[in-house]
């Protein structure tokens, strides 16, 4: 594996990549400002945010399979190349929660004591104890927008300073809420009762410029107001408008929807407190996040394991370890159907019964998508781009799911089936002794048979002498059988059967034609799983 960090991290998180055997690490000093030099053999790359990631960048990354973003905001990679090219997007958000809290509070005192105007007249020779006077923390109510691992830590230290809490999140639960004394509340709820707000979201259609003429109305006068968020999610004209009627009575920013901010007007104003986009650069937060890129890209190199992807599902080690045999079932189903259909696939359909069907799915449809497209499309496939792919082609992709009384008791099953304009098939598969992958159904006949290595899959009419001819034919030329599978259809009066003969080595040619050659055979194909 070759490592390219191509911007300043932690010494322990190149140290934790340079310990796998046989990694080449090549560090940002090593560069000599040539990353596109370094890329065409790289598996991946890891940057902070100076360097920019492009589709121009990534064409020279033929081999690049993830890139790590030590910190949270990917505004420098471009996510859309990245996911055409197959090539997961991490970030590692929390690992600076509690430097981005600690600014936080750190501005909200600042704001409650006037900090930076007592130090700039002190200085200036002043003495100004009297308009320095300031107000306490305790007792006042904070309004928190954004209750994830920053907001939660905001929380926990704001709950120290005897400050009551109400907050807006819609995917926290209110038991979470309940055990950690936070109110939960509407958005207006929150602007209405807040005497400081702090924002911890990210940045959304939705969120963008949330602080507005029309919410700053919704506000207690005097509300104070801290982002260490994003500076989009501040309208900064209705914002000043604001301060300078006293709607607003203290503003404390750490970002900017220019950076650095050249023309904002609310760095003219009193009662503003301005840090350079700071809140997470501590020492502790610098290790912690180049240490946890790192990590995440070593086990996704190694394992798949896919953490904190911004482009594609992610999935904690439990829940890998879990998914990861019926992701390998849905990728060689898709593989094993896409041989057997004959024409252009307009549609894939994949139907989860059992747990499967409580689980999210999004990786183990990738992976049945992956299967089949690899077996016919140029552009190779993997889990980030495979759904990218399909649509790009014109193939609708459909999930179906169990109803929770119907999946209680049912065994966790993956059924996939394939539409061209003139072909319909289906092939169901099960995961058996926790990793054996198999196949238990073709189209309406049941049959069992390992879902590994070499195959041939048969239909014949329902007569005897088919497995003889067949077991004679292949011992003829030297070909092994290590498993011969049989089904036959269960309704009344068919003749059709099915066969699927595991084989040591691949049949040629002349011999899939001579099996083609028996009457009593219908179709023969040859298939690598």
């Amino acid at each position: 594996m070759k490592i390219v960090i191509a911007e300043k991290v932690a010494a322990n998180a190149v140290q934790l990549l340079k310990d796998e055997p046989g990694w080449t690490v090549i560090t940002h000093d090593q560069l000599n400002g040539n990353l596109a030099g370094a890329l065409p053999d790289a598996d991946a790359l890891i940057v902070r945010s100076a360097v920019d990631v492009n589709a121009d960048v990534l064409r020279h990354a033929r081999k690049l399979r993830v890139i790590g973003r030590a910190g949270v905001g990917v505004d420098n990679i471009d996510l859309a190349a990245a996911t055409k090219a197959g090539i997961a997007v991490m970030n590692t958000p929390g690992a600076n929660a509690v430097a981005v809290a600690e600014h936080t509070l750190a501005l909200m005192l600042a704001l409650a004591r006037h900090l930076s105007r007592a130090d700039s007249t002190t200085r200036a020779g002043k003495w100004e104890k009297k308009s320095l006077q300031g107000t306490e923390l305790r007792g006042k109510t904070l309004g928190i927008v954004g209750l994830g691992r920053i907001g939660m830590e905001v929380a926990k230290r704001a709950k120290a300073f005897e400050m009551k809490i109400i907050a807006h999140d819609p995917f926290v639960a209110a038991s979470v809420a309940r055990e950690r004394e936070i109110q939960l509340g509407e958005l207006d709820e929150v602007y209405a009762a807040a005497d400081y707000l702090t924002l911890h979201v990210g940045l959304t259609p939705q969120t963008a410029g949330m602080i507005n003429e029309k919410s700053l109305a919704k506000m207690k006068r005097g509300v104070r107001i801290i982002n260490c968020a994003r500076g989009e999610l501040i309208d900064e004209g209705a914002l000043a408008a604001a301060i300078s009627s006293k709607q607003v009575g203290g503003l404390a920013l750490d970002v900017f929807a220019e950076e650095p901010p050249r023309s904002s007007p609310l760095l003219a104003l009193e009662n503003v407190i301005a840090t350079p986009h700071i809140a997470g650069s501590t020492n502790e937060a610098q290790d912690a996040v180049g240490v946890q890129i790192a990590g995440q890209v070593r086990e996704y190199l190694k394992r798949g394991v896919i953490q904190n992807a911004v482009n594609m599902p992610s999935i904690d080690d439990q829940q890998y370890q879990q998914m990861q045999p019926y992701m390998a079932l849905a990728e060689k189903l898709g593989a094993f159907l896409a041989h057997v259909i004959s024409g252009s696939v307009q549609e894939i359909t994949i139907q989860y019964g059992g747990r499967l069907a409580e689980w999210k799915t999004e990786l183990i449809r990738n992976s049945a998508i992956q299967g089949v497209l690899n077996q016919s499309v140029a552009d190779r496939a993997n889990v980030v781009n495979a759904a990218a792919i399909a649509q790009e082609r014109g193939i609708q992709v459909h999930e179906l799911k169990q109803d929770k009384a119907a999946s209680a008791g049912s065994p966790d099953v993956i059924t996939l089936q394939l539409k061209t304009l003139s072909d319909l098939h289906t092939a169901k598969g099960a995961v058996l002794r926790g990793t054996s992958t198999r196949l238990v159904g073709v189209d309406t006949i049941d049959i069992e048979a390992p879902l590994e290595g070499k195959l041939i899959f048969l239909r014949n009419r329902d007569v005897p002498g088919v497995v003889g001819k067949v077991g004679t034919i292949l011992g003829r030329h030297n070909i092994n059988i290590a498993n011969f599978a049989l089904g036959r259809s269960s309704q009344e009066h068919a003749s059709e059967a099915v066969a699927v003969v595991q084989v040591d080595s691949t049949a040629p040619e002349e011999v899939l034609q001579e099996l083609r050659q028996a009457p009593e055979i219908q179709e023969v194909k040859s298939i690598q799983v």
